[in-house]
């Protein structure tokens, strides 16, 4: 398992509640849409990252994390694995708190590359699954 229910809880409750979605575009098909439905429930602010820069859920898009002109308190990312490395890379740039993997989204070396720069980070987790589960 790649981040535990320690690092979950943290993620959720403590970190912040700024998060941008890397993959979020107005397709009410795609789990991003319904995982930011779930995140904005539970209070967060969820900011979408997606190359068309989409408005969605009323929030404005953004093409990448660096366009982002504020903070940002965790990165959920729901791009291929093969993506996501540099996107976890970006997130540390950015000076996020955490890293968030979607399921299915695994990249071993990037879990150790943002552990080894301090941030908090789960992989292969969905927070909308989570995010009820802390009662």
């Amino acid at each position: 398992m790649y981040g535990d229910e320690a690092a979950v809880r943290k993620i959720l409750t403590e970190l912040g509640d700024t998060w941008a979605v890397v993959g979020l575009s107005s397709n009410r098909q795609r789990a991003a849409y319904g995982v930011a439905e779930v995140l904005r429930r539970f209070g967060k602010r969820v900011v979408p990252v997606h190359p068309k820069a989409e408005t969605v859920h009323g929030e404005q898009g953004y093409a990448s994390l660096a366009d982002i002109p504020f903070d940002v308190d965790v990165v959920d990312v729901f791009v291929n694995s093969e993506l996501a490395g540099p996107v976890a890379d970006e997130a540390v740039a950015k000076g996020a708190a955490a890293v968030w993997f979607q399921l299915g989204v695994i990249d071993e070396a990037a879990f150790e590359r943002t552990r080894a720069a301090g941030l908090e980070m789960v992989m292969d987790r969905c927070p909308a699954i989570e995010i009820p589960r802390l009662g």
